[in-house]
């Protein structure tokens, strides 16, 4: 078959290995327009183009796919499937409807839960104890199309979004290949999602990873997971952002917001219920620090507030 592959994220560039690797043939990579990148802003290809032309495939980086000409365009390659991972575009009908066996895609949750932008985050901001992969065929709806194949994962204690989201990466990359040889031998099945169940995992706003101390230590606990390794949980110390990157749940009590202990371990944060241990922190302009680190060149004294999220 001829596939045309269409990715963006890192998360995608598993899947395009394998399809590689299993020696399926990607006539053309579509992936996103380079973005500036980095404290220089330079313009940065996509981990997906990169991998694409170390593979010596075309790519594509259209800015938008909701014109006759993009259609046209993917025409041209005469894609008998068209496989999306991450790619960040919306594709209209008129694109779904070139390749002959349509579009697949590798959707990091078990549908029709968390279906949208952020499963990932989501899941472990519900503390959801399992998610997994599912290998769907795309239809106009938002992640609403029937399932090839679904595969789950248990969530860890300690999963982050980034350990999850490469988990996930791998399985959904194993799971591609069996659906996409199954068509080649006419045996896949896809079957309708069911009606119950369904929720929606709308884009992360970095303005949700400023932790709210009146929330209970368990919910802020999953909210440091969920926003790592990006846009990472953050509070105002003195004014300042100051970035969390790990942190326990303990039973400290007082003020939310009010710190408890600053010492090696941590610094212990009173929350809404019980108390969070901060044990890696960041101050703006510097760079991801144990406590120990952080607190050799600096005071955080006991009594201190970190701010509170305005109200609403």
């Amino acid at each position: 078959m001829n596939i045309v592959f269409a990715g963006t994220a890192p998360f995608a560039v598993p899947s395009l290995k394998a399809l590689l690797a299993a020696g399926h043939r990607v006539v053309a990579v579509y992936t996103q327009p380079d973005r500036p990148a980095g404290r220089g802003r330079k313009l940065a290809a996509s981990a997906v183009k990169q991998a694409a032309l170390e593979a010596g495939i075309e790519v594509r980086q259209p800015p938008r796919l909701r014109t006759p000409e993009a259609a046209s365009q993917l025409a041209a390659l005469a894609p008998d499937l068209l496989v999306v991972v991450a790619y960040g575009l919306i594709l209209p009908p008129a694109i779904l409807a070139v390749p002959r066996l349509g579009a697949l895609n590798v959707h990091g949750s078990l549908l029709p839960r968390w279906r949208g932008a952020a499963p990932i985050e989501r899941a472990l901001l519900a503390g959801d104890a399992e998610t997994g992969v599912c290998i769907m065929q795309m239809d106009a709806g938002l992640d609403t199309g029937p399932v090839f194949l679904a595969r789950r994962e248990p969530i860890r204690p300690d999963d982050t979004a980034g350990s999850l989201r490469e988990r996930l990466a791998a399985l959904g990359a194993q799971a591609l290949c069996e659906v996409v040889a199954d068509l080649e031998r006419g045996t896949a099945v896809a079957r309708p999602q069911p009606a119950e169940g369904a929720c929606y995992a709308a884009k992360i706003d970095k303005r949700e990873a400023q932790l709210d101390w009146a929330q209970p230590a368990a919910v802020l606990e999953r909210a440091v997971r969920a926003f790592n390794p990006a846009p990472l949980a953050w509070t105002l110390w003195r004014g300042q952002r100051l970035r969390v990157g790990g942190a326990c749940v303990l039973a400290g009590r007082g003020a939310p917001g009010q710190v408890l202990a600053a010492g090696a371990p941590g610094v212990e944060v009173a929350c809404g219920e019980g108390s969070l241990l901060l044990t890696a922190l960041q101050a703006e302009g510097g760079r991801m620090l144990s406590a120990r680190e952080f607190l050799a060149g600096r005071r955080i004294e006991p009594g201190e507030l970190l701010e509170l999220p305005p109200p609403g």
